[in-house]
């Protein structure tokens, strides 16, 4: 059971993860892109972010609990 909720967990992080915007790419790390590298989060934008921290706190406890539970 604990490895069907790992695997769900780390499936909806990836999705949020591909979700999350890419606003300039590589070009902003050479200067291309002209914009600021921080922006502020608004809407659905700041509701996947703050999604993807929680999916990610979750399944590094899942895994920790895992290793703690089921080690050798």
């Amino acid at each position: 059971m604990l490895t069907i909720a790992q695997i769900i967990v780390s499936i909806i992080l990836i999705g949020l993860v591909l979700v999350q915007e890419r606003s300039s790419g590589l070009s902003g790390v050479f200067g291309g892109a002209g914009g600021t590298p921080y922006q502020t989060r608004r809407g659905l934008e700041k509701g996947i972010f703050w999604a993807t921290i929680i999916a990610a706190a979750v399944f590094a406890a899942l895994a920790i609990y895992h290793l703690l539970v089921f080690q050798i």
